[in-house]
Formats: structure tokens, C-alpha cells, sequence
């Protein structure tokens, strides 16, 4: 078995006959999962930054999606750009630069502050999430590939349930800027942690390996990439809308609602894991692929009119493929790619198209919903899931085996 690369030497794709490096793997999990700590940390404690720094319910909205924002702008080029600086050194870069703008905003007295604080995050972030899954792809050999970057796929979900369930707690305890600045101590601690764990990449030109991807090699990449972001488009509003539809139609206390969503939302972490189960045992992209069509009968259960039991059925399940879907995307890409080490380029395409769905989704619903009800929704969200499982299927279509390793 091959040791792993001394400090100072690039993280080089493992070779036949290795095994997955699956402790660093983990380590690079877990700086997604801290990162992903960070975009969700005002959820918990909007009540109070708004009340303190005297924000609107929109201002506090861009602060929330600022993050987002970056990478729906930016991600593409961001995948370029890290084939200068190396996606270890990037994802440390990532980390830092979260931790920073999170100590910043713990001193930010207004809106306008906050907001930059927010942007210069999104770089961070967006950093992390293209890092992320070409460091998993380079660690695992190619046997377990799929299911490493299956797992690397949950780490949004569980960022933000982690998020959810200690921010409110910690704000109550530290205060709204107590909570912030532990979790920037927290990101920082990742990012050092990260640091000693992954080799130093070089920096400038020859940090890249092989050519730059010609554009006609990414149109595969594109359609995955679509398949992502409508994905993304129509099932995370589901989940950032539920609290509302349980508290205006059914009832529910906020503190119900709130934990019913927590839950649900964590369901997205255990369909990427049953597609990462699935596909180390052989199972093919398409066939898999197929199975997110069992989620579109679950948007009528949600926005039907139905009962409680069956709206919460019906968001579990569109959380689960979510998360299922979401993973298979990630899976897919380096099948697809027409080189290996064009990893870095594919990843920030991929997530540029989630973030833009992330970003434009619950406007989009939110609008739907106020100008013609719920019930309007339901088909939006079959259609979006019928196109995205079809997008997949013809990214899944041109899916190859290479050589552990090959460029």
C-alpha cells in the first residue's frame, strides 16, 4: 500500500492495488460539514441580529443567502482559479477565510457591514465546496469513489442540522456574536486541522495538472450540473417553507414545526448515504437515477390539502431525494469527465448550479405561493424532478470506467 504523499507533495490520485485514505477523507468531511455550519448559523439567532442591529426581514434574508449568492456567481470560475492554487491549499484557504469574515461579522454594527462579512464568506465557502469532492475523488481509490463522494454530498444537510441544533442553544447561552465567534474559532481550528493532515500543494501555474478543459468537454459536466441545480431548485424550498405551512395551515406550534423541519431536513444526509450504500455495491447511476421519480408523487401529499401525518411523509420524502439525488450527481462526475484532473473545473460547474438553485428556489416558491396558494406548487415541483432525474440519465448515459488514477 502506497503511504501517504510526505508535506509539500500534492495529493495525487491513489493507484491500483491502494486503499482509500479514508481517515483524510473524513477530515476533509468534516471541514465541509463546519463550513456548512457557517451558512446556516443565522437561521438560529435571526430573531435576535435583527432586533440588535435594527434589520428588516429582507435585509436579514440577504444576509442569510449572501453565501449562496457567491456561488451562484462565481463557481465556474472559481474552478479555473483552483487550478492554480491546488484544491488542498484552497480548501485550507476556504476554511480561514470563514473563520475571518465570522470574526469580522461578530464586530459588525450594522447591515452594510455584515453583509460584506457575508460576501467575503461566500468566497470562503465556495472555495470549500469545490475543494471538498476532488480532494474525496483523488483519496479514494476507485472501488469506493462513489460512495466517498456519496458521503461528501451530506455535508450541507448535516452543517445545518448541526447548526440549528447548537446555535439556538449557544445564542441563548453567548448571545447572537458569542455564537458566531465560537463557530469562527471552530472553522479555524478546522482549517488548521485540515492543514496538518493534507500536503501543501504548490501555488501558480504548475500547481495545475494537464491541460485546461476544452469547452466542448464540459457539456457533459453540464448536464449533471443541471440535474443539480434543479434538483437543488425545487426540493430545498420544500424544507425552507415547511415551518410556515405547518404553523399557517395545520396548527403547529413554531417550536414543533421547527423541530418536525430540523428532522426532515437531516433526511437528505440518509438518502446520500443510501445512494453511496447502493453504488459501492454495483449499482448502475441509471437505475438509481430512476428512483427519484418515486418522489414526485410526494409533492401532492405536501401541498394536497391533505393531513399532518401525510404533508410531513410527503417533505421526508422529498428531503431524502434530495440528498439522493444530490449524491448521485457527485458520484457521476468524475465518470463523465473526459480527464480526471479536470475535477477542479467539473466541481465548480456543479456547484454554481446548485447554488444558483439553492439561491433562486425559495424566492421562486415563495412567489408562487402568495399569488396563487400552496396547492401551485405541486406541479412546479414534479415537473423540476422529472427534468432533473432526466438530466441525470443522459449525464449517467456517457458514465465510463478508467484506470484508478488516469489522467
Amino acid at each position: 500500500m502506497k503511504s501517504e504523499p510526505a508535506p509539500d507533495a500534492p495529493v495525487r490520485p491513489v493507484r491500483p492495488g491502494s486503499r482509500s485514505r479514508w481517515v483524510t477523507i473524513g477530515v476533509v468531511y468534516l471541514g465541509g460539514v463546519v463550513a456548512a455550519m457557517s451558512l446556516g448559523k443565522f437561521a438560529p439567532v435571526g430573531p435576535a441580529v435583527t432586533g440588535q442591529l435594527s434589520l428588516s426581514l429582507s435585509q436579514l434574508g440577504w444576509v442569510i443567502s449572501a453565501v449562496v449568492g457567491v456561488g451562484a456567481v462565481f463557481g465556474l470560475p472559481g474552478g479555473y482559479l483552483m487550478r492554480r492554487f491546488g484544491a488542498q491549499g484552497s480548501l485550507v484557504y476556504g476554511l480561514a477565510l470563514i473563520a475571518v469574515a465570522s470574526a469580522a461579522g461578530v464586530l459588525a454594527g450594522d447591515f452594510a457591514t455584515l453583509l460584506v462579512a457575508r460576501v467575503v464568506e461566500g468566497f470562503g465557502y465556495l472555495l470549500v465546496t469545490i475543494a471538498g469532492p476532488v480532494l474525496v475523488l483523488r483519496l479514494a481509490d476507485e472501488r469506493d469513489r462513489s460512495a466517498a463522494l456519496s458521503i461528501w454530498a451530506t455535508f450541507v444537510s448535516v452543517g445545518l442540522f448541526a447548526s440549528t441544533l447548537v446555535g439556538g442553544a449557544a445564542g441563548e447561552a453567548f448571545g447572537w456574536r458569542g455564537w458566531i465567534g465560537l463557530l469562527a474559532g471552530l472553522t479555524l481550528l478546522m482549517a488548521v486541522a485540515v492543514r496538518l493532515r493534507l500536503p501543501r500543494s504548490g501555488a501558480g501555474p504548475r500547481a495545475a495538472a494537464g491541460p485546461v478543459p476544452r469547452l466542448g468537454a464540459l457539456r457533459w459536466p453540464a448536464a449533471l450540473a443541471a440535474s443539480f441545480c434543479l434538483t437543488a431548485l425545487v426540493t430545498i424550498p420544500v424544507i425552507v417553507l415547511l415551518p410556515t405551512l405547518l404553523i399557517d395551515q395545520h396548527a403547529n406550534s413554531a417550536a414543533a414545526a421547527g423541530a418536525s423541519t430540523s428532522v426532515i431536513s437531516l433526511l437528505s444526509a440518509a438518502g446520500g448515504l443510501l445512494a453511496g450504500m447502493l453504488l459501492r455495491r454495483g449499482t448502475r447511476v441509471g437505475a438509481l437515477a430512476l428512483l427519484g421519480l418515486l418522489a414526485v408523487p410526494a409533492a401532492w401529499l405536501v401541498y394536497g390539502g391533505g393531513p399532518l401525518a401525510g404533508v410531513l411523509a410527503g417533505a421526508g420524502t422529498l428531503s431524502l431525494a434530495n440528498g439522493f439525488l444530490a449524491a448521485l450527481v457527485f458520484a457521476t462526475l468524475p465518470l463523465i469527465l473526459e480527464r480526471l484532473d479536470h475535477a477542479d473545473v467539473g466541481s465548480g460547474l456543479v456547484a454554481q448550479a446548485g447554488s444558483l438553485g439553492s439561491l433562486l428556489g425559495p424566492p421562486m416558491f415563495g412567489e408562487v405561493a402568495a399569488a396563487f396558494g400552496f396547492a401551485a406548487l405541486t406541479p412546479i415541483i414534479a415537473g423540476g424532478l422529472v427534468a432533473a432525474v432526466a438530466a441525470l440519465l443522459l449525464a449517467g448515459g456517457r458514465a465510463t470506467r478508467r484506470p484508478p488514477g488516469a489522467a
